[in-house]
């Protein structure tokens, strides 16, 4: 089974998360994300990633956080702080679409995109690690304080909330939220708005906004 089903439509990319199930982050969940991007960054202008009916991402895959396997639970940990930082700081536009729930990292995968485009649903949205017993690492802890709105971060980092879609947006995890049926409309519609934009541009002042940050967390990984 594919973990990400790449296809390409033009000048965007699509890349499709679906592991069957909560769209864990495994460590080879994460290498196919990053073989994908690694076609993308090649071949398109605009990546929109999308996640399965009903999830986007749960997160990190938490049998190996907690299957005795420190080295294997490190490794996963390290290569999913490098993505976070290769999408946060990827050269050209990238737009989720969130299709249900995301929490814990992916909550911080939608905090690394560029625009965020969820449904409305009982879906919840959020970060819940110390709800379950985890501390964030040195990129949740960037990415919180650059992207989440200044009066939340206490209720969605430290007290676990989770949110709504639509509460979602005020948070800072997403920019607008669509009935399920017009969610890869919008996203198209995002994209092709994007692909009006100076690449060059675009890319340098990405780097000027968020370079620093970036090599901040990397120099400590």
């Amino acid at each position: 089974m594919s973990l990400v089903n790449y296809v390409q439509q033009d000048e965007i990319a699509l890349l499709s998360i679906d592991d069957g199930k909560a769209n864990a982050m495994s460590s080879d969940m994460i290498a196919a994300v990053n073989g994908a991007l690694d076609q993308a960054e090649k071949d398109a202008k605009v990546v929109i990633i999308s996640g399965r009916e009903g999830v986007f991402c749960g997160g990190f895959d938490i049998k190996t956080i907690r299957g005795g396997d420190a080295a294997a639970s490190q490794a996963m940990t390290l290569a999913g702080s490098r993505l976070t930082m290769r999408l946060y700081g990827f050269p050209k536009p990238i737009i989720m679409a969130n299709t249900g729930h995301s929490v814990a990292l992916g909550g911080f995968l939608l905090l690394t995109a560029d625009y965020r485009i969820g449904i409305t649903g009982e879906f919840s949205i959020g970060l819940n690690e110390v709800a379950i017993g985890l501390s964030l690492p040195p990129f949740a802890l960037m990415l919180v304080n650059a992207r989440i709105n200044t009066r939340h971060r206490t209720n969605a980092a430290i007290s676990a909330t989770m949110y709504s879609p639509e509460e979602a947006i005020n948070v800072g995890f997403l920019d607008e939220v669509v009935e399920p049926r017009d969610l890869m409309a919008r996203v198209m519609e995002k994209a092709a708005s994007l692909l009006q934009l100076d690449a060059k541009a675009f890319a340098g002042v990405k780097q000027s906004m968020r370079g620093a940050d970036i090599s901040g967390v990397l120099e400590i990984l």
